[in-house]
C-alpha cells in the first residue's frame, strides 16, 4: 500500500468522509461518488479503490437494513423478486470490473458515474414518489425485472449512484414510499454488494485498512440516516433525495 495511505491523516479523512457518505447513501444514494475518488486520491489504483469501497458499502448497508428491519419497515414479501435479477446482474458486473484492465477502469468508472448523475439531473422526480396507494409486485411492473438486472450489473461494476437508481424502481415503478423504498434499497444493496465483494477479494482488489476505516464512518452515518428517516416527513425526504441527485451530478461532472 502506498505510504500516503498509511499516514494517520488518511484514516481520519476516510472516517469523516464515510460518515457523510453513509448518511447520504441511507437516505438517497450517491455516496460512492465521494468515496471512490477519495480512495483513488489516497493512492489506491482504480480497480483496488472500486473493490475496497465495497467493504464499507456492504457494512453500511447491512447496518441500515438491520435498523430499518427492527422497526418493521422491510417488506419481506418483496425480497425474492427484487434479489434474483439484481444478484444475477451484480455477479456479471463485478466479474467484468474485476478483470477489466486497470488502465481502462478509471475512465469507464468516471463515465458511468457521470451517466448516472446526468440521468438523475434530467429526471430527478422519478426518485421520490408521493405517499399513498399500495406497492406493486415486481411481476406487475413489466419494466421492473430488466431494470433491476441492469441496476444490479451497474452496482456490481461501479456502485456509485446505484442507490438512487434503485429508488427510481422501488418508488417510480413499484410505488413504495420513500422510507420503505430506502429500507428495501439497503437490503438489495447489502445482498449484491456482498456478492460483488467476494469477487473483488478473490481478485486481490481489496485493501482492508482503508476499507475498514471508511466503514467506521459509513456505518455510523447509516445509523444516523435511519434515525433521521424515521422522524422526517415525506417532503423533507423528497428534497434530500433530489439534492442528493444534484450533488451526485455535480461531483461526477467536476471529477
Amino acid at each position: 500500500m502506498p505510504a500516503s495511505a498509511q499516514d494517520w491523516l488518511w484514516p481520519a479523512v476516510l472516517v469523516a468522509a464515510g460518515l457523510v457518505a453513509g448518511f447520504v447513501n441511507t437516505l438517497a444514494g450517491g455516496g460512492s461518488i465521494l468515496t471512490l475518488p477519495l480512495l483513488m486520491l489516497a493512492g489506491l489504483p482504480p480497480h483496488v479503490a472500486n473493490g475496497t469501497n465495497r467493504v464499507a458499502v456492504f457494512l453500511q448497508s447491512l447496518a441500515g437494513t438491520t435498523d430499518f428491519n427492527r422497526h418493521g419497515l422491510v417488506h419481506r414479501g418483496a425480497v425474492v423478486g427484487l434479489l434474483v435479477p439484481t444478484l444475477l446482474g451484480a455477479l456479471l458486473g463485478a466479474v467484468t470490473a474485476a478483470y477489466l484492465p486497470g488502465e481502462l477502469l478509471e475512465p469507464v468508472l468516471l463515465l458511468a458515474m457521470a451517466g448516472v448523475a446526468i440521468t438523475l439531473l434530467v429526471r430527478p422526480e422519478i426518485l421520490a414518489p408521493r405517499p399513498g396507494g399500495a406497492p406493486r409486485d415486481v411481476r406487475d411492473a413489466p419494466l421492473a425485472l430488466p431494470a433491476l438486472f441492469a441496476i444490479g450489473f451497474y452496482g456490481g461494476f461501479a456502485q456509485a449512484g446505484v442507490g438512487l437508481l434503485l429508488l427510481s424502481v422501488l418508488g417510480g415503478l413499484l410505488r413504495y414510499d420513500l422510507v420503505r423504498a430506502n429500507a428495501l434499497k439497503l437490503l438489495v444493496i447489502t445482498a449484491f454488494t456482498g456478492l460483488a465483494l467476494v469477487v473483488f477479494v478473490v481478485a486481490g482488489q481489496v485493501w482492508w485498512v482503508p476499507g475498514l476505516a471508511l466503514s467506521v464512518g459509513m456505518v455510523a452515518g447509516s445509523r444516523l440516516g435511519v434515525r433521521f428517516a424515521l422522524q422526517a416527513g415525506h417532503e423533507t425526504l423528497r428534497r434530500i433525495v433530489l439534492v442528493g441527485a444534484l450533488l451526485s451530478c455535480a461531483a461526477a461532472w467536476f471529477r
